[in-house]
């Protein structure tokens, strides 16, 4: 998970990166599941869009009925376990739609598609690709950005796990504390995607620092709302431009 919030790239500029992710909880089971995340990433920016894409390698331990990104399979039997492997690629495209230099009001729209390159038959993975459709508003004051969104998740039905649609949407800010510093907070939700199932809910803290030779740094905290999120997790990921 990387918030790129107040941190704009140069205009035909290419960024690769990579960071690790982690994560723990027990998503409503009897037995924590801990997710760890090696992910390698890459952005690029020319006019008004923004491409990016992700690819993760998992090791996840505990619950074998958790999946990641989904949480908890209803129903599924409470087995203790662990596997690692590729997880599914996110390839995401962003335009910016609206943005009005004076009173820095803009209007972002996104695609976003999760190829299902992770392998089912470990839990790391559905098997089946999923879309979201996303809407991100953000206006900046001073040294503040405000920022809110929505989003609708296409999910791809499994053998054996019909999933739903879900609406999910987002509301935060982040601080300019100085020229190469940010810092800020971030709300987001989804609903949930198993029937039976519980939605996702997630309080995040963030902070972003440019450093020496253009890189950029950041480090990230989460607690989770909600038994379809994990209980709390952090991230790290350092990104610098070709």
């Amino acid at each position: 998970m990387l918030v790129v919030l107040g941190a704009q790239a140069e205009d035909g500029e290419l960024r690769l990166g990579g960071g690790f992710h982690y994560s723990t909880g027990d998503y409503g089971s009897t037995i924590d599941t801990r997710i760890s995340t090696l992910e390698a990433t890459a952005r690029y920016e020319t006019g008004n869009m923004v491409y990016r894409a992700s690819v993760p390698w998992l090791t996840v331990k505990g619950d074998t009925g958790v999946i990641p990104g989904i949480g908890e399979v209803s129903g599924a039997p409470v087995r203790s376990g662990s596997a690692s492997g590729l997880g599914d690629i996110v390839l995401s495209a962003a335009w910016t739609a609206y943005y009005d230099a004076a009173s820095t009001l803009g209007l972002d729209l996104a695609g976003k598609l999760k190829l299902p390159t992770a392998d089912e038959s470990k839990g790391l993975g559905t098997g089946e690709p999923d879309f979201a459709f996303l809407a991100d508003l953000y206006r900046t004051f001073d040294r503040v950005t405000g920022f809110g969104g929505v989003g609708y998740h296409v999910m791809g039905d499994a053998p054996g796990l019909p999933l739903e649609n879900a609406w999910s949407a987002n509301l935060g800010a982040t601080y300019r504390l100085d020229a190469r510093t940010s810092a800020g907070g971030l709300l987001e939700g989804r609903q949930r995607v198993v029937p039976g199932g519980s939605p996702t809910r997630e309080l995040l803290g963030f902070w972003t620092r440019r450093l020496e030779g253009e890189w950029r740094a950041q480090i990230y905290g989460l607690i989770g709302l909600a038994d379809g999120s994990p209980d709390w997790g952090f991230g790290l990921s350092l990104a610098r431009p070709l």
